[in-house]
């Protein structure tokens, strides 16, 4: 995925959040959860290249 793959996805992961604490719809819910996983997927990945990497992380200056 690339950066702005995982933009879209982030953002429809806050639309879905939005709408599911809106509704409280169980459906959105389940959306929801679909969707923090892949994104958290992407993040663990992408962390997995930067460690090989020897890559500062986020927060490292």
């Amino acid at each position: 995925m690339d950066r702005r793959e995982f933009f879209f996805e982030v953002a429809k992961m806050h639309e879905l959040q939005k709408e599911y604490f809106r509704t409280r719809s169980s459906v959105y819910l389940l959306a929801c959860k679909r969707q923090e996983k892949l994104v958290d997927r992407e993040i663990k990945r992408v962390r997995g290249v930067l460690n090989k990497r020897g890559s500062p992380g986020l927060f490292d200056r």
